[in-house]
């Protein structure tokens, strides 16, 4: 009689590293993305000092996200009709080009703000187009049972990208200064269009369709959701983590300065910090926790993200937001990685790159909304207020979620619950 089945265990947290193209396409976005971040945390730093302000800091972050969202649907079409490594092959190459011409400008001696903002609203608008692809690209690069595992594992590597770059991002801020930053960063794209370049995987047939057709799919993928009920919990709680939960990472350089009293290099520490504290939680993710429920899983992941953003936005001295900010990197990473495994494993194939584009305009749209207000709220009433409501704001509305409807529930399904929903033009 056969015994009960196995939980899986740490040794199967690495199983999506035995595929060659997955190897190579998570070692060259690892690289790749620790140049992103390098970035990410030199343009706050950037605005911040030439302007003095938190609402700029915010503004900032509004118009590198907005970008994202007004050009979703075409990217999640681009990413259901076109070979999606082809696409990623352009698109690295142009946020490459667009890098290099911020470390330019800056080398010059530029220092207007709007210039650095609009190149920054530039790669947002490039970035729309290559997220899609690059998050449905995952799925062509391991069978569908390693697929849970490789999606952890992608999520780890933006997370550990998230933990080297800020960190290398502040020594370099506090030594050489912004633009060897922005040169960094624009180095990094090599690592991944030659890892792109290396991987081999079939060209599918995609229909081609025109502008039109774009307007129609976004419409059917809307249809689509609305019959799956553990996509929708998705969607929602997402929305909530870029509106209430993600800002704290652009107002981190306002608590740097103005609450801590701390300079670059601590600055960089604070942003590693998220990224340290999800890569930490990965090997549990990746195994023990793949074992969990997702409905569970998400619902703790929520409570400690939460709760560690809360008690980051209180802490009375840096250590303490220091640690505060470890455990919120733990909650995540197990958080984004099961909203989006439960995406990728319930949706049908000629969706996804539409329903992981809806997906991160979300995300992205919520994201800048987000920045601004938490940024003007910060300058007028303080960072700590601001973000310690924000916080305790996502944990009420995503404890209505859990209670209030079904749908987090319906994440445990292994299939959307209507594969007809949207179907009918």
């Amino acid at each position: 009689m056969p015994g009960p089945p196995t939980r899986p265990g740490l040794r199967e947290a690495l199983a999506a590293f035995r595929y060659r193209n997955y190897t190579l396409f998570w070692v060259g976005a690892l690289l790749s993305n620790s140049g992103s971040w390098i970035q990410n945390v030199t343009v706050p730093y950037v605005v911040f000092h030439l302007t003095g302000s938190a609402f700029w800091v915010g503004f900032a972050g509004f118009v590198q996200f907005l970008p994202v969202v007004v050009v979703g649907p075409i990217g999640g079409s681009i990413a259901d009709r076109f070979h999606r490594r082809s696409v990623l092959l352009v698109t690295q190459s142009a946020q490459a080009a667009a890098a290099a011409v911020l470390a330019a400008v800056w080398a010059a001696g530029v220092r207007q703000v709007w210039v650095i903002v609009g190149l920054v609203a530039l790669n947002g608008l490039i970035g729309g187009i290559n997220i899609p692809s690059w998050q449905a690209f995952v799925s062509e690069l391991v069978p569908r049972e390693a697929l849970l595992n490789a999606v952890t594992l992608n999520s780890t590597q933006f997370n550990a990208a998230r933990a080297f770059g800020p960190a290398l991002g502040g020594l370099v801020l506090g030594t050489a200064g912004p633009g060897w930053a922005f040169l960094a960063n624009a180095a990094s794209f090599l690592a991944v269009i030659g890892a792109l370049l290396a991987i081999d995987v079939p060209r599918p047939g995609r229909e081609r369709v025109g502008g039109a057709g774009v307007r129609r799919e976004f419409a059917r993928t809307l249809r689509y959701v609305r019959g799956c009920p553990g996509i929708l919990a998705c969607l929602v709680i997402v929305s909530a983590l870029g509106a209430l939960g993600s800002p704290v990472f652009q107002l981190l350089v306002v608590f740097a300065d103005d609450v801590f009293g701390v300079g670059g290099v601590a600055y960089g520490l604070l942003a590693a910090s998220l990224g340290v504290g999800s890569v930490l939680a990965a090997p549990l993710v990746a195994g023990p926790g793949s074992g969990i429920a997702r409905s569970v899983l998400v619902t703790a992941a929520v409570v400690v993200y939460g709760t560690a953003i809360t008690a980051f936005a209180l802490a009375p001295v840096y250590l303490l937001g220091l640690l505060a900010l470890l455990v919120a990197g733990g909650g995540y990473l197990a958080l984004a990685s099961t909203l989006n495994t439960t995406i990728q494993v319930q949706v049908d194939e000629d969706m996804r790159g539409k329903v992981l584009a809806l997906y991160i305009m979300l995300l992205t749209a919520s994201l800048p909304v987000g920045a601004l207000v938490q940024g003007s709220l910060a300058h007028l009433v303080g960072p700590r207020l601001t973000v310690a409501a924000a916080g305790i704001a996502f944990l009420l509305i995503c404890g209505w979620l859990r209670a209030g409807t079904g749908w987090v529930a319906r994440m445990d399904d292994e299939a959307a619950a209507s594969p007809q929903a949207g179907r009918d033009s």
